[in-house]
């Protein structure tokens, strides 16, 4: 009969010491509570997420996301921050590109964005949590930080006076609601081609500026 062997101390020690933890910075930390907390809200609307599922999905004790984000909403925040970043990235301008094509081309990337993030992005323009100031705050600027980004790339065919007028900056401000309602439109019925919706939000933006700016090129 075989006999059993049990393992010394210093066996179990070196057992632990094969398999180290893993440990990381505070921003690295930070970071990676972030992400999972992104995925989870895509996944659900802001109501339905619990700070215990969060934790879950991270791997980690509530007490551990309470050190790094002290409310499910300062979690949230940090997250529409991260994604705006994300967004405002993409939608940056070419130079080497024409007007028309820098229009166009910023357009596609905003839809491809939602696109990957339609769950979130309709949430958040629908569910009730777009309506709390602070979430409104942190939008309102990634809509004026992507109208700058908008204005910069016209300014080749649009002097940048012009394009700074009240009359024009307000009917890009509502240009760019029009693309969020489309956009929502588009997510939630899929009767249209992303190709489609670009071309339907680039053609209104053209009327816009040849209506403002008329006999201009």
């Amino acid at each position: 009969m075989a006999t059993r062997r049990v393992p010394t101390r210093r066996g179990k020690r070196a057992t632990r010491q094969a398999r180290p933890r893993v440990r990381l910075d505070t921003d690295a930390r930070r970071a990676q509570l972030l992400a999972r907390a992104i995925a989870v809200f895509g996944e659900r609307p802001y109501d339905d997420v619990s700070i215990d599922a969060i934790a879950a999905a991270a791997g980690v004790s509530k007490g551990l996301l309470y050190h790094y984000f002290p409310t499910k909403k300062h979690l949230y925040l940090a997250g529409i921050e991260l994604a705006g970043a994300d967004l405002l990235a993409r939608v940056e301008p070419d130079p080497g590109l024409s007007p028309l094509e820098r229009a166009t081309h910023g357009v596609d990337a905003y839809l491809a964005f939602v696109e990957e993030h339609a769950q979130a992005y309709v949430g958040l323009l629908r569910g009730g949590v777009g309506n709390d100031r602070q979430v409104q705050r942190v939008v309102d600027d990634c809509r004026a930080r992507i109208l700058d980004k908008l204005l910069s790339g016209l300014t080749v065919t649009f002097p940048a006076g012009e394009l700074a007028s009240p009359e024009v900056r307000a009917s890009l401000r509502g240009w760019i609601g029009y693309v969020e309602t489309l956009s929502l439109d588009w997510l939630e019925r899929r009767d249209l081609s992303r190709a489609r919706v670009r071309e339907m939000a680039v053609e209104v933006l053209l009327f816009l500026l040849q209506r403002h700016l008329s006999g201009k090129p």
